[in-house]
C-alpha cells in the first residue's frame, strides 16, 4: 500500500464523517491504481455529502479504471446533474468530456 494512501487512511480513520477525508483517500486508492477501494471511498464521500461534484467526478473515474463503464456513464450523468444543480460548471464540463468520450468508445 502506498504511502499517501496510508497517510490518508489514518485521516479518514480519525474522521470517518469528513468528506474532504474520504475523497481525499479515494483519489490516494484511484492514483495507487487501487479502483474498487476508490469506488467504495467515493462512494462514502457522495453518501455523506450528494452535491459534492468533485466526488460524483471521482466516483466516475474509478468506475472507468475498474471497466464498470455503463455504471460510469451513469455516475457521469447523475454528476453533471448535481452539478447543473450547484452551479459548478467547471466540473459539470469535465464530467461531459469524459462521458463523451466513453460513449465514443468501440463496444468490445
Amino acid at each position: 500500500m502506498s504511502e499517501k494512501v496510508l497517510q490518508f487512511k489514518e485521516v479518514a480513520e480519525l474522521f470517518p464523517d469528513d468528506p474532504v477525508a474520504r475523497i481525499g483517500l479515494a483519489t490516494a486508492y484511484l492514483e495507487a491504481g487501487q479502483a474498487e477501494d476508490a469506488v467504495r471511498e467515493f462512494t462514502e464521500t457522495i453518501r455523506l455529502k450528494p452535491d459534492y461534484t468533485a466526488a460524483h467526478r471521482g466516483f466516475g473515474r474509478a468506475l472507468e479504471k475498474a471497466d464498470r463503464l455503463e455504471e460510469a456513464k451513469a455516475a457521469y450523468r447523475r454528476g453533471i446533474e448535481v452539478a447543473v444543480q450547484t452551479g459548478d460548471l467547471q466540473t459539470k464540463k469535465e464530467m461531459e468530456v469524459f462521458l463523451k468520450r466513453l460513449e465514443q468508445r468501440p463496444r468490445a
